[in-house]
């Protein structure tokens, strides 16, 4: 009689889920990986994609091209849609799949809040669909404001650009669009570039808040050298398709409203039946365990874990070691051992702010300028998939220093059977 291998089940192929089964790679274990795409997305330059600086395929790599000399691995194609942990049993939109043991690691989408019409109506950026919508809206709002001779008032709204969230990803979409408009200045000497307005909207008093004061401030001084316009302390109440409405009743005219403001885990975290929290993630044991079906483990944007009481933040470096922690546990389980307890390591936070720009905050290390830029492209590209994201990301990326061009602005989305109307 030959011996059960046991199945291991990986929900997501986000950084979780990428570490996750690189942990597992060489274990007697079957892996099958379950995501709604076939590819991995470096999801912190999805604002370099929104922005036209980098392409879809500098940013993603195929989850096939990982595995492909494993034969105990396989991508199930499909949308999660709920969790048995009774019966042991993944539910998707493609048919059912039965588990020993489940990594859930489905990832975070945007979380508006409650409020309808600011989901309706403005710009998230989770995905590449987003980012490209985003880039072709952007760079259609300059064609149609350069076509608008008779309404500044028109024309001011389509050139309006407000990106609200003052954390890493509103920084550095608002520092790329600056960027961005100083390339489209080349490009339409009819437009009047005074009319061109980028604003940052923070609820908190600060941007940044995991960077220390003195960065934050640093932050601050940049964003505004390059004309971004930050508004602190200002908390967003609605949203419409000519602008956007804030609490104490101030309305901002603008076609492009980029939320970065806040994230929510998958919706497929609250089916377990475990308790979560406010943000729709699992609270974890200590093991990465969900409370109640110690088969499954919760990691990443799904996981609520309390480390010297508070919450993890959902970051990339804590998904990678919750993943590598719950691999573990589960080789543990498989031979009968004692789990671990998970202990994050932090190693500092940075973020870019643009070209030559960005902060760094390691340890006794807490610099920004350019040699912070330096730091931050280099980790990035030792953290991309693939020799190709390297090569091409880091000829882009000089071509880019060198001298500011941006070869992306391409608009893709165009109907050809309207303009033959």
């Amino acid at each position: 009689m030959t011996e059960k291998i046991p199945h291991v089940v990986i929900v997501g192929a986000g950084f979780g889920g990428v570490a996750a089964m690189k942990a597992l790679k060489n274990e007697n274990v079957k892996i099958t990986w379950v995501d709604r795409t076939n590819y991995h997305l470096f999801q912190p330059l999805l604002y370099q994609l929104s922005t036209a600086v980098l392409s879809t395929d500098d940013i993603s790599f195929p989850v096939r091209a990982m595995f492909r000399k494993r034969k105990n691995m396989d991508l199930f194609m499909a949308k999660a849609t709920g969790i048995d942990g009774k019966n042991k049993i993944l539910h998707t939109n493609h048919g059912d799949i039965s588990y020993d043991y489940l990594i859930v690691a489905a990832g975070a989408t945007n979380n508006f809040f409650g409020m309808e019409n600011v989901e309706k109506y403005s710009y998230g950026m989770k995905t590449i669909q987003e980012a490209l919508h985003i880039r072709n809206h952007a760079l259609h709002m300059f064609e149609r404001a350069n076509k608008q001779e008779d309404s500044e008032e028109e024309r001011r709204k389509m050139l309006t650009f407000v990106c609200v969230g003052g954390g890493p990803t509103g920084v550095e979409e608002a520092g790329a669009l600056a960027e961005l408009v100083a390339v489209q200045k080349l490009d339409y000497p009819n437009l009047n570039f005074d009319e061109v307005s980028i604003k940052l909207i923070e609820a908190t008093d600060r941007v940044l808040p995991m960077m220390p004061e003195k960065l934050q401030k640093y932050t601050l001084e940049v964003l505004k050298k390059k004309g971004v316009e930050v508004m602190l302390n200002t908390q967003v109440a609605d949203c419409s398709e000519d602008g956007l409405t804030l609490k104490d009743g101030t309305f901002i005219p603008s076609r492009t409203v980029i939320w970065a403001a806040g994230v929510r885990a998958h919706d497929l975290a609250s089916t377990i039946g475990a308790e979560c929290d406010r943000s729709g993630r699992v609270i974890v044991e200590k093991t990465l365990q969900v409370p109640g079906y110690p088969e499954i483990f919760a990691i990443g944007d799904n996981a609520h874990f309390v480390q010297d009481g508070r919450p993890l933040p959902t970051v990339a470096p804590v998904a990678n070691q919750e993943a590598r922690a719950a691999a573990d546990n589960i080789v543990r389980m498989i031979k009968g051992e004692k789990l671990r307890e998970f202990v994050y390591k932090d190693y500092g936070s940075m973020a870019t702010i643009g070209r030559c720009e960005a902060v760094v905050s390691w340890g006794f290390l807490k610099i920004g300028g350019f040699w912070a830029w330096m730091i931050w492209m280099f980790l990035h590209l030792l953290r991309l998939e693939g020799a190709h994201e390297d090569i091409t990301v880091g000829i882009k990326w000089f071509r880019n220093f060198i001298s500011g061009t941006r070869l992306g602005r391409i608009i893709t989305n165009i109907r050809f059977e309207e303009l033959e109307k």
